[in-house]
């Protein structure tokens, strides 16, 4: 009996993916993204090994529930203040062996001892082009302010809130009739396509800091 043919399989890609922890504090749409993007691409650079939260009964737990990631809360009421919260944020993260912090909707501003743990492996991305309005109101202060542009800025964090080194920035239309809503919604769309494409090139080694200057290669 003739040999039979042995069947050509495709090859099995063994590229190690770095290690991060995804920081959230609300229902999570920047972690979907990026755990839809690590599941559709096999050469996407980075693997969620543990998804932080800084209170219980938010969707994004729940999500990283059904994704089969492993997830943790370092509940912000159980500190007395942002120094021990953010010792304590870190220590976990080391213990779950990742090598950079993913800020998805993270509503906590880290000590400086988080920086000092992880320099420029730190990600956050912000629903504005800073470093106009910056803080926790970009999209209501940039409507208040009568914009015709916003958009989206990827950074690295550094010591002082929403001023790190700026990644990738993209520039969103300002309709006439926007609400919050209506441009958080739009502004979003954009935020779910570009932080997981920085944060691939990030777990790639391809961005390179140099003062306030990030190149890409």
């Amino acid at each position: 009996m003739p040999a039979l043919p042995v069947p050509t399989l495709p090859p099995v890609d063994v590229t190690p993916r770095l290690a991060i922890a995804v920081l959230v504090s609300g229902s999570g749409s920047n972690l979907a993204a990026i755990l839809d993007r690590q599941t559709a691409d096999a050469a996407f650079g980075a693997r969620v090994v543990l998804v932080l939260a800084d209170r219980h009964g938010i969707k994004a737990l729940d999500r990283a529930e059904a994704a089969g990631v492993p997830w943790e809360v370092v509940n912000w009421g159980d500190y007395p203040d942002r120094i021990t919260f953010t010792s304590a944020v870190c220590d976990v993260v080391d213990r779950y062996g990742a090598e950079a912090l993913v800020l998805a909707g993270f509503m906590r501003v880290l000590a400086p001892e988080a920086v000092e743990r992880f320099p420029h492996r730190i990600l956050n991305t912000h629903p504005a082009l800073l470093p106009a309005f910056p803080g926790a109101h970009a999209v209501r202060d940039a409507l208040a302010y009568g914009v015709k542009v916003s958009g989206v800025t990827v950074h690295f964090v550094d010591e002082q809130v929403d001023h790190g080194p700026i990644i990738a920035q993209e520039a969103v239309a300002v309709h006439e009739d926007d609400g919050v809503t209506a441009l958080h919604a739009r502004i979003q769309s954009i935020e779910h396509r570009l932080y997981p494409e920085v944060i691939d090139a990030f777990a790639k080694g391809r961005l390179h800091v140099g003062g306030r200057k990030v190149t890409w290669s």
